[in-house]
């Protein structure tokens, strides 16, 4: 855990694709779920701002 946030705040790689990654997957659950029409609402812009994240962070330095 302490190596995932030294990586954060040094601005590595790694962990920065990580979290987009989590944002991207879980952007596409708020699409996909049926209760919750918020969630449904916000899941294009979660989903595109993880995407557009993972393409800024993969030019980070590893």
């Amino acid at each position: 855990m302490r190596d995932f946030l030294t990586g954060l705040a040094r601005m590595r790689r790694g962990p920065w694709e990580m979290v987009a990654s989590i944002l991207i997957g879980v952007g596409v659950v708020m699409l996909m779920q049926p209760f919750l029409l918020v969630a449904y609402t916000y899941s294009f812009i979660v989903t595109l701002v993880g995407t557009v994240m993972f393409i800024i962070v993969s030019h980070f330095p590893e």
